[in-house]
């Protein structure tokens, strides 16, 4: 199955940080239309309460974090984490902008990261838990910040999501690219399919000691206009898979993308999410 997780190849470890901080622009010209409505979505499914304290994490430019920080109010308080630097300076401007001062960012990897176990209400990762290595035991040791009976939300692409769009974006890529072997695969394809149907996010969320898991279907069928389609691509995992390309031929792969989207008809990216809730045990 073609995703934008496997589309990034093998970006690793510091390159991750790299990707990201580079799509920092472009990232946030995607939000209105797919980071935004997917934070929301979660915030609501978590059930957040004015006055609580949330954990962000693999924050990326806010959303999740910012939709959170009106959710509890002024006296309640949200802390966003995430790998990328640039990614974070574009949230805190949109706090600033939004007068938000009860959210605060750090620049941080998440799997090393501490904080006093229970010392949070919620807990909320957005299109993240699949970019961390040994997932399971990562996601673990970031519920210990939760305390008893608090939630656990998550978004993951639905399986199938971003299908069409991306084999032809990895199809286009691959003509500029000198080798004919196999593509890269990236170390987190194996986690995304283990959790991109809501039956099998539930029992992933089981297996963590979680209880009272919910996944529900988050549709969302954006118009495949050129200005999406390539702002998706540069503020999206896949700006990876164009760092090693020069300008101009980063234009070239620009103008043979979009080309080959309208050749095979393309008018619409299902960008359609599993949104994930759990509780952790009292």
């Amino acid at each position: 199955m073609a995703t934008i997780v496997g589309s990034m190849g093998g970006v690793t470890g510091s390159g991750l940080a790299q990707t990201f901080n580079a799509a920092s622009t472009d990232f946030e010209r995607v939000t209105p239309l797919v980071w935004g409505p997917a934070a929301q979505a979660l915030v609501c499914e978590l059930r957040i309460s004015p006055g609580e304290r949330v954990l962000d994490v693999c924050s990326g430019t806010g959303a999740s974090a910012l939709a959170a920080a009106m959710a509890v109010g002024p006296d309640g308080a949200v802390h966003a984490i995430d790998l990328a630097g640039d990614l974070l300076a574009v949230a805190q401007q949109n706090a600033t902008d939004r007068g938000l001062r009860n959210v605060t960012f750090e620049e941080a990897d998440v799997t090393a990261w501490h904080s006093q176990n229970g010392s949070y209400d919620a807990l909320a990762c957005s299109y993240g838990v699949f970019f961390l290595p040994e997932m399971d035991a990562a996601c673990a040791r970031l519920v210990e910040f939760v305390r008893p009976g608090g939630r656990i939300g998550v978004t993951v692409w639905r399986r199938g999501a971003l299908e069409d769009y991306v084999r032809t974006f990895g199809e286009t890529l691959k003509q500029f690219m000198d080798t004919d072997g196999p593509p890269r695969r990236s170390p987190w394809e194996d986690n995304i399919v283990r959790i991109d149907e809501p039956a099998s996010m539930k029992e992933w969320l089981r297996e963590l000691g979680l209880v009272e898991p919910e996944a529900v279907v988050f549709p969302n069928y954006v118009p495949l206009t050129e200005k999406f389609a390539w702002d998706f691509v540069r503020g999206s995992g896949m700006r990876g898979a164009l760092l090693d390309f020069g300008a101009e031929t980063v234009e070239q792969i620009r103008a043979a993308f979009l080309a080959e989207l309208r050749r095979r008809g393309l008018n619409t990216a299902d960008a359609s999410t599993i949104v994930a809730t759990a509780a952790r045990a009292k």
